[in-house]
């Protein structure tokens, strides 16, 4: 079976579909992102928290498709900008496009570099 072609580019530009393709790197440090955000759910909600497939999906999804995310400095930030990000990407991803909505930016997003004037 043919396996889909991984994005080995880590500055890619933001897309206008939903994408989940990631370079196995990036998805062994989106897992560990997403366990220490379903640690930090059951901390606050309990039986509620979200499974950490849900977590996956939607930091893959940012970091493809809708806002590269800096994954090495999200896994290491402290809690308050971690859940910021992590909680923020949740209520504002549109599951649909991959695009965060609401004008949410995460801090650890790529820094998109400004256009010659």
């Amino acid at each position: 079976m043919n396996q889909p072609e991984r994005n080995s580019n880590p500055e890619r530009e933001m897309s206008d579909s939903l994408s989940f393709s990631v370079t196995d790197e990036e998805a062994a440090i989106i897992t560990k992102i997403a366990r220490r955000a379903v640690a930090m759910d059951r901390e606050i909600n309990g039986r509620l928290a979200r499974k950490l497939l849900d977590w996956r999906m939607d930091f893959t999804a940012t970091h493809a498709s809708g806002r590269p995310l800096r994954l090495i400095d999200l896994l290491n930030a402290d809690d308050f900008n971690f859940a910021h990000d992590a909680f923020g990407i949740e209520r504002f991803l549109d599951r649909s496009t991959g695009q965060l909505t609401g004008f949410f930016a995460p801090r650890f997003s790529v820094r998109v570099k400004a256009a010659a004037a």
